[in-house]
């Protein structure tokens, strides 16, 4: 049995973020605090797929691939998407993001929609939105 089907039996989304082709280094995600399940690489050593978790959020790593028409923000030159991670603590969460090589696009705020919110950009482009439910707006 592996780690995902101990955890439970409920549907979860696991996105796959693309990155460039030739990709050798994923280290950002590992310092920013997720857990390496597997890395496949191709011959050269470049990465084909990962996966990883953050607190039991599942996420993969996948080279750009031309079958599926895949793009990768830096190559797309713009955001293909934006990661929520809902996480107890924004602050800490989006600290890390930081301290790993994350670029703030926006602190940590609270909203009027009952969310707190935080997003910063990872290396390979990928924007990431650390949030919590704080409220149920009236």
């Amino acid at each position: 049995m592996t780690a995902i089907e101990t955890k439970n039996s409920k549907p979860y989304f696991a996105p796959e973020l693309h990155i460039p082709n030739g990709t050798l280094n994923i280290d950002f995600y590992t310092k920013f605090g997720a857990i390496e399940h597997f890395v496949l690489r191709n011959d050269d050593g470049s990465i084909h797929v990962a996966e990883l978790e953050i607190d039991g959020a599942i996420f993969h790593l996948h080279e750009t691939v031309r079958w599926l028409e895949a793009l990768e923000p830096i190559g797309a030159k713009g955001v293909t998407t934006i990661i929520g991670l809902f996480v107890s603590d924004v602050q800490e969460v989006f600290d890390r993001g930081l301290s790993a090589g994350g670029i703030e696009i926006s602190p940590v705020t609270d909203h009027e929609y009952g969310y707190r919110q935080a997003m910063f950009k990872d290396p390979f482009g990928h924007y990431w939105q650390i949030q919590k439910k704080i409220s149920i707006p009236a």
